[in-house]
């Protein structure tokens, strides 16, 4: 299988990435800074650009089975870029019929089967209050996908850290499901993998943590 993975040069990109090649994907990156991903392999495959770039997005999606976003916002980001770019993977997505589509988000996009109670709400706020264009940006994207008739899942999380994979993940939503808080990136980066091939959550949004 073939899959077009954006966001591929921050810390759950990579680790996305590295574990795609070693299950045997042929992976085709998009990048804006290509000189950020240090990985080399024969099935993988850079392509430069922006995320404003639909042309180049459109032949970074061409042939693939799907498409995994691990973008995330930085604490300096201004604007929408994110969501304006997911419009532009969309729509190359339904150009090329490549259905399946799954992306990172937070609890700041919220979903109908959420419950939560003061840490998780204290968490949002904070993020809405401190990073207001971030917070846009996350609610922003997670809404454009779910209008969408793709095939998506959207895979929420609360806190990162970089410890080592556990295959532990818990899902579920917050207030009817018991979950923790952090999750690692990688096992983030293995769940998301394996949602390329799993139909669970299509159309849905769990948070997941270890």
């Amino acid at each position: 299988m073939k899959i077009t993975v954006f966001g591929s040069s921050g810390n759950v990109g990579k680790l996305l990435v590295e574990q795609a090649l070693a299950e045997g994907y042929d992976v085709i990156v998009y990048a804006r800074n290509p000189s950020k991903l240090t990985i080399k392999h024969d099935q993988l495959t850079i392509v430069h650009g922006e995320l404003s770039d639909e042309a180049m997005i459109d032949r970074a999606i061409t042939g693939a089975d799907a498409v995994i976003s691990v973008m995330g916002p930085s604490g300096k980001s201004k604007g929408t870029p994110i969501t304006d770019g997911m419009k532009h993977i969309i729509a190359a997505m339904n150009n090329h019929g490549v259905r399946r589509l799954i992306a990172l988000s937070t609890a700041s996009s919220k979903d109908p089967n959420d419950k939560p109670g003061i840490k998780i709400k204290a968490m949002i706020s904070l993020v809405k209050t401190t990073s207001p264009d971030a917070y846009a940006d996350i609610v922003g994207w997670s809404d454009v996908i779910r209008a969408s008739n793709l095939d998506w899942t959207l895979v929420r999380v609360l806190l990162l850290n970089n410890k080592p994979k556990t295959g532990n993940v818990k899902t579920g939503y917050p207030g009817l499901n018991e979950l923790g808080t952090p999750i690692s990136r990688a096992d983030l980066a293995e769940f998301m993998l394996k949602q390329v091939k799993d139909t669970k959550y299509i159309r849905q949004a769990p948070i997941i943590t270890n």
